[in-house]
């Protein structure tokens, strides 16, 4: 049967409700009529490419659960497709409900086709990573043409939302090249627009040709993710600039997206001192009309290599908490080197604990509820329900089931053994005697 809208915002524009919208609702423990309006207004966007038969959909906006993003990809140093699917397989069991695939070697459509085709998560691009690729000449040699043809092929292959750095203009470079910043632009994709931009004296084609672009997300229902070429990369250059003034041009790309019934989302910083996050998240809402926020962290320190998942999962879960929708996960091998499977599954469980965190905390229907089984199972010592609630429930057996105290094994652990305060309430309560020597 011929769909009747182009788009999921097209379609709640129309209030005609999509079988994804009825998927996010449950999901979301809401009513599609509390949802749909939302999506008309582009504060809820639902990435669901028409290609990509395999999609599990999910609905990303700051009044629903915080969804993460995982990053994967091959590069020239680590280009084992098969790694890398075992990386979106493990995701995807972890709780990912979005894998952006940023590989940058090779013949990269068929691990592409095969995400789309076998990937329930919805699947995020970055087009300007794979034109020099899948042209097989270097940046210079492209043309403005060049890029919307990858955009296309992105859109046909099933796509659900391609990240576009088309915020920065000719004049960013002078202000740039003026020093301003300690760190310049740390966005690969940003850099990348930029360096084009210098060596071709044109315009950011993005930008330019941002309605031709627009027209290609209609027609396959593709979400634009207006990246921030300008994200500040260490804490000195938050809040610059040449951040603001990106994010005024990405508020303006959000409302003419809008206007052909694209949805959007709006990429947010990277590197942010704890106190600024908050007025970050207002200032996008504000500026963008409350189109969903989608942050790299933001990580709260530069000097945690090694441990930037925690840094980015501080930042996250605060900037959760303030009004961002999407949190880019962060590894521990964030700064230092491609994630191996042990780096993604530590970057995901802290990404999940940051969002979850955040959802408590601004209320989020339903989203104390695992807390209070959690707190249910723990009282009555019983260990099975508690592997149930847990993010993480592999990692927790193996850390009980290694360290085990001598006796009592169903009462209590290693750490208080028969201290236990849980042990001691219980008896006490049910009148036993607590026998600790």
């Amino acid at each position: 049967m011929e769909r009747k809208y182009c788009t999921q915002m097209d379609a709640a524009r129309k209030n005609i409700v999509t079988p994804e919208m009825e998927i996010v609702a449950r999901k979301e423990n809401r009513r599609v009529e509390e949802i749909l309006p939302l999506i008309a207004q582009g504060k809820i966007a639902i990435p669901a490419n028409v290609n990509h038969k395999a999609l599990d959909p999910n609905g990303i906006g700051s009044m629903l659960k915080t969804k993460i993003n995982v990053n994967l990809g091959v590069s020239r140093d680590c280009k084992d497709y098969d790694l890398e699917m075992e990386k979106v397989m493990k995701a995807v069991e972890l709780g990912a409900e979005s894998i952006m695939d940023l590989s940058s070697h090779g013949d990269t459509r068929p691990f592409r086709k095969r995400l789309c085709n076998e990937c329930p998560a919805m699947i995020g691009t970055v087009p300007i990573y794979d034109s020099v690729i899948h042209y097989k000449r270097d940046l210079q040699e492209l043309t403005a043409q060049d890029f919307l043809d990858v955009i296309r092929l992105h859109a046909e292959d099933g796509v659900d939302f391609v990240t576009l750095h088309c915020g920065i203009t000719r004049k960013t470079i002078d202000r740039i090249k003026a020093g301003s910043r300690r760190m310049n632009i740390v966005s690969r994709g940003g850099s990348l627009v930029f360096a084009w931009m210098t060596m071709t004296g044109e315009e950011n084609p993005f930008y330019e040709f941002y309605d031709e672009i627009l027209d290609i997300c209609r027609e396959f229902d593709v979400t634009v993710s207006l990246g921030d070429a300008c994200r500040p990369g260490c804490l000195a250059d938050a809040g610059d600039g040449c951040q603001i003034e990106e994010l005024i041009r990405l508020g303006e790309l959000t409302e003419r997206a809008w206007a052909k019934d694209v949805q959007v989302l709006v990429e947010g910083p990277g590197h942010v001192p704890m106190d600024q996050i908050a007025a970050n998240m207002k200032m996008q809402e504000t500026i963008c009309k409350g189109a969903p926020f989608y942050v790299l962290g933001p990580l709260v320190t530069d000097i945690a290599p090694g441990y930037d998942h925690i840094t980015g999962a501080i930042g996250g879960a605060i900037a959760a908490w303030q009004g961002a929708a999407f949190l880019c996960y962060v590894t521990p091998a964030e700064h230092l080197a491609l994630p191996n499977v042990e780096d993604v599954h530590q970057g995901i469980i802290a990404s999940k604990i940051a969002a979850h965190a955040a959802d408590i905390a601004k209320g989020v229907p339903g989203a104390q509820d695992r807390d209070n089984r959690m707190a249910d199972a723990r009282k009555s010592l019983d260990w099975d329900a508690q592997w149930l609630e847990a993010l993480d429930p592999e990692a927790a057996q193996v850390i009980r089931n290694s360290r085990m105290p001598e006796e009592d094994h169903s009462d209590t652990c290693s750490m208080c053994g028969k201290f236990c305060a849980v042990r001691s309430m219980n008896k006490a309560l049910a009148g036993e005697v607590i026998d600790i020597l």
